[in-house]
């Protein structure tokens, strides 16, 4: 079993100041404020290559895509995309956090940084927070995550995180790898969220 780092206590004071701290990093709600920089994450080469385009284009596009995304998903199931900045800077470098979709039965964990961020382990270190949130905090149970077959980083990220290859679906356009893991004792289903 693979040791996380743990995450210093979620500050839940209200939503606009939640927050998860580790060893380096800071992971807090994206806001509309945060257009320029998913505008740069969601048109930079491994996002268009690995994910696919957006169509998201200009400042007001992804304040928008942010609005209807994740702003959406914290009112409506109390998680979503958040943002990673380095803690000692606060240069935002990525996002990372929980995503209930149409076509999953379960909640999967998910991630993106810029380029430059790969490779220096801040995938791991907020994915690592985020599933110690998910757990303690939010009590789920079961989680999955999902990537491009050819993303062999993601792929790697996933498994050291304790994710299981399950089977190959189809996610939109794509093929993708699907694994789960079970994040805490079973103590019933997660209820399924209506909207």
């Amino acid at each position: 079993m693979t040791n996380l780092p743990t995450a210093e206590q979620p500050q839940l004071q209200s939503a606009d100041h939640w927050q998860l701290t580790t060893e380096r990093l800071t992971i807090r709600q994206l806001t509309p404020a945060d257009a320029p920089f998913m505008l740069a994450l969601l048109n930079s080469p491994l996002w268009l290559h690995f994910i696919g385009d957006r169509n998201v284009h200009t400042l007001e596009e992804a304040a928008r895509y942010i609005e209807n995304g994740a702003m959406r998903s914290y009112e409506q199931y109390g998680f979503g995309s958040y943002r990673v900045s380095l803690r000692d800077t606060g240069e935002v470098i990525g996002t990372c956090g929980l995503f209930r979709r149409d076509t999953l039965p379960d909640i999967d964990l998910g991630f993106a940084f810029l380029p430059g961020y790969e490779g220096k382990g801040y995938g791991y270190e907020s994915a690592s927070a985020v599933l110690a949130y998910a757990t303690n905090e939010l009590k789920l149970a079961r989680l999955t995550a999902f990537c491009n077959p050819e993303n062999r980083a993601s792929t790697a990220l996933i498994e050291k995180l304790g994710f299981q290859f399950e089977k190959r679906i189809q996610y939109g356009e794509k093929e993708s790898l699907l694994y789960g893991k079970q994040v805490a004792p079973v103590s019933g289903s997660i209820p399924a969220v209506e909207g």
